[in-house]
């Protein structure tokens, strides 16, 4: 056996021990006429004490070990002198008798330490050294407890584990598919599943009544924080459902996943649900963050018409928000505010704001414009007391001007701390529209995808109104992001037909991409209805981190590359022939 114990178990019952370890040097220090190495594996570490004066040959090869090689030793577990509140064996070291080295090593190109001296780039092209690093082996042990978790509390609620096809038919779905040619089927192509979403509702038309799977998913897609090309979700469905069904049972996934994974007891209280259309008018937001409030107030009644200020009296939507507590702000932060909001990111044209003082007068950037009486009744709405600062966004588009007090809602939060990631506030924003227009398609597209129900009250209004149709549809937001979603599915290839017009489809369309599915709902497909969480975005929520990246053993950078296997690259010429491709020059 290469070892008896791991790096991270021997504690002060284990003194007087002979042990055996293996692992990797994380560190050297020379004090005198001792050497002392930590020495680590997946489980932690251990301090290890070799004796210049009991057996200097033994402590001279100890003194040559770099950082990183791989040793074996041997030696008898001591309670320390000098012991290290900080880690878990810092109460014993282990005094070595025996020394092996099992491979020696490059040293590393950046320090394998928690807080280490590596960049993005230089980490991920070296992930299986920062792999190493504590704090990113943590964040894999918890998405394993996470997973664990999920599969025996579905189990214990009589779901089946069903594994789907990898390699699929091209269907639109919102983003752009991976697609990946045929060999045996020249000039035809595969395409990557963007969600396991058609094969999940024939399992239900299967009979399998509760299906779940913890499966990749790919989309060709802009990347950012929380979006990866391929990524995983808890893909889940079930028959015989209504909206509440379905709901219920996530509720009690997400409440066992706190509990068991972060420690964390929910209660028995119902998640709050909020409808979309509240969601945006509260807070700019389909996700919205609701650790804190600082929730939009529409102020058209009182600055349109009543004052000077031109910005104000041409706009379609005056909103704002009130910051407790901070008329302290200087110039300087309010100008950093104003930047923010007329960043090309934001796109806003200004910000105005307004200090409640010490004896409640209003002091604002619009004072001039405004009569005193008219500025007291912005606070009376604002709900303002001596501190606090409004701050005030208007536009001519409600929607835009929304999403854009949205993000300095957001920025503001952050600023005043508001937003702790030990802090989890969850909801279910429901009732969201079903169709959306696209001025690029210039027709309507459907919000989530084209098997959502409607709400079965709005039916009737497909043949009148489709754009005032609610779809029958949820997403679970934890603080402000979207970490799952899903609907009820349309069982009847009537109501599917009818769905697939109404997005432009034409039935011999519809036939060629989603025949397959049509088809079946004539053999009896049952109502069914699903979720599916983003099992990359839950975890990283959970671990407290801005990217998901670092819960992801091997991802992709922001350009969608592998640095550390160099892809994607380049093919042989052979490998295009045999597939029968040609490459066209790039033109511009």
């Amino acid at each position: 056996m290469y070892r008896t114990k791991t790096c991270g178990e021997l504690r002060i019952a284990n003194v007087g021990e002979q042990v055996t370890l293996a692992g990797w040097v994380q560190r050297s220090r020379k004090m005198g006429g001792m050497t002392f190495i930590d020495l680590r594996d997946r489980y932690g570490l251990t301090q290890l004490v070799f004796n210049q004066e009991t057996d200097a040959p033994l402590c001279e090869r100890a003194n040559k070990l770099g950082r990183e090689y791989v040793i074996q030793v041997t030696g008898c577990v001591s309670e320390r002198f000098s012991k290290n509140d900080k880690m878990p064996t810092g109460d014993i070291e282990i005094i070595v008798s025996e020394l092996n080295v099992l491979n020696e090593a490059l040293t590393p190109p950046f320090t394998i330490e928690e807080q280490t001296d590596g960049g993005d780039d230089l980490r991920m092209k070296y992930r299986y050294l920062d792999l190493r690093r504590e704090c990113v082996r943590r964040n894999l042990e918890l998405r394993h407890k996470f997973c664990i978790e999920t599969r025996s509390y579905l189990d214990s609620q009589g779901f089946l584990e069903i594994e789907t096809p990898v390699l699929v038919g091209s269907t639109p779905e919102g983003a752009r598919d991976f697609i990946v040619p045929s060999r045996m089927n020249p000039g035809q192509f595969y395409a990557l599943p963007q969600s396991p979403q058609t094969l999940k509702q024939l399992l239900m038309v299967a009979g399998m009544d509760k299906y779940f799977q913890i499966v990749k998913c790919f989309r060709d897609e802009d990347l950012r924080a929380d979006r990866q090309p391929e990524f995983t979700q808890i893909d889940c469905e079930m028959s015989f459902v209504e909206q509440d069904d379905v709901i219920k049972t996530f509720e009690g996934l997400t409440k066992h996943l706190f509990k068991t994974v972060r420690g964390i007891d929910l209660g028995e209280t119902p998640f709050l649900r909020l409808p979309w259309s509240e969601a945006m008018r509260r807070f700019g937001s389909d996700k919205p963050d609701m650790r804190f409030g600082m929730e939009f107030v529409e102020l058209m009644d009182v600055l349109k018409g009543t004052g000077e200020f031109g910005v104000f009296n041409g706009a379609t939507y005056i909103g704002g928000i009130c910051a407790k507590g901070c008329a302290v702000f200087t110039r300087k932060q309010l100008d950093e505010l104003t930047n923010f909001v007329k960043s090309p990111q934001i796109g806003a044209k200004g910000l105005v704001y307004a200090r409640v003082q010490d004896d409640g007068t209003v002091k604002s950037s619009v004072d001039k414009f405004y009569a005193p009486e008219v500025l007291n009744k912005l606070k009376e709405a604002m709900q303002a007391e001596a501190g606090d600062l409004i701050l005030i966004l208007s536009g001519d588009d409600a929607n835009r001007t929304r999403k854009q007090l949205c993000e300095l809602r957001l920025l503001m939060g952050s600023r005043l701390g508001l937003r702790d990631k030990n802090k989890f506030a969850l909801l279910w924003v429901v009732d969201f529209p079903m169709f959306e227009w696209s001025d690029e398609e210039q027709r309507l597209m459907a919000m989530h995808h084209p098997f959502t129900s409607p709400k079965p009250e709005d039916i009737p209004l497909l043949d009148t109104d489709p754009a005032r149709v609610c779809a029958n549809a949820y997403d679970m937001v934890c603080n402000g992001v979207e970490v799952g979603g899903g609907s009820i599915r349309i069982h009847d290839a009537v109501l599917q037909a009818k769905i697939f017009d109404i997005l432009g489809f034409t039935p011999e369309k519809a036939q060629e991409q989603f025949g397959f599915l049509m088809n079946a709902f004539k053999f009896g497909a049952p109502p069914h209805g699903g979720l599916a969480y983003g099992l990359d975005r839950f975890v990283s929520l959970f671990a407290g981190l801005d990217s998901i990246r670092d819960c992801i053993a091997f991802p992709k950078n922001n350009s969608g590359r592998d640095v550390m296997l160099d892809a994607p690259s380049a093919v042989d010429q052979k490998q295009l022939d045999e597939l029968e491709i040609a490459l066209a020059p790039r033109t511009e």
